[in-house]
């Protein structure tokens, strides 16, 4: 699939299959991180594919996080704040993403998730004091059921026009 169809084919994926994700495909997918840009090339991040059942669960503790205890893996983005103080936070989110779209080529769902306390994450999966929790993102299969949460997401909220977003040489101007 090309990038614009993983962009059109993304979803925000709270179910999840048990199925197990083929270690190939999560070094495929976090290939995709290591490709990502990031300011002066420094690449401040560290991203730990979380498959462990009781990480997992202990993950899923935060309130907008309990569909992490079913995920087959739950991927933590992790920045370098000392070696980029300014620059951490937004090149870690940028691989993220990457791993999202490549995530999505390969016909696995994923879900953005920041409900989660930094201290214990830190304690939970041994993070150097000098690296920051950016994201966690859920990544795996996804079961085959209505995803009742995201169709009343969608239904409230519907994705905006292009006129509604975009604006041409200062904010609020519109071609034509």
């Amino acid at each position: 699939m090309d990038v614009f169809e993983a962009i059109k084919n993304r979803k925000s994926v709270r179910a999840y299959s048990p199925k197990p994700v083929p270690n190939e495909l999560l070094l495929k997918i976090a290939e995709a991180a290591q490709l990502a840009p990031s300011a002066s090339n420094i690449q401040p991040w560290q991203f730990i594919f979380v498959t462990d059942k009781d990480k997992r669960n202990k993950l899923s503790e935060g309130r907008y996080a309990g569909f992490l205890a079913e995920s087959p893996v739950v991927v933590v983005g992790c920045g370098d704040q000392k070696v980029s103080p300014r620059w951490y936070m937004v090149d870690v989110t940028i691989a993220l993403e990457h791993i999202v779209l490549a995530a999505t080529s390969e016909r696995f769902g994923t879900c953005w998730v920041g409900s989660f306390e930094q201290d214990k994450v830190k304690k939970l999966l041994k993070i150097p004091e000098d690296y920051m929790v950016v994201a966690l993102l859920a990544l795996g299969y996804p079961r085959e059921q209505l995803d009742q949460t995201r169709k009343l997401v969608h239904l409230l909220h519907e994705r905006k026009k292009l006129d509604q977003i975009v604006s041409y040489d200062e904010f609020g101007k519109h071609l034509g």
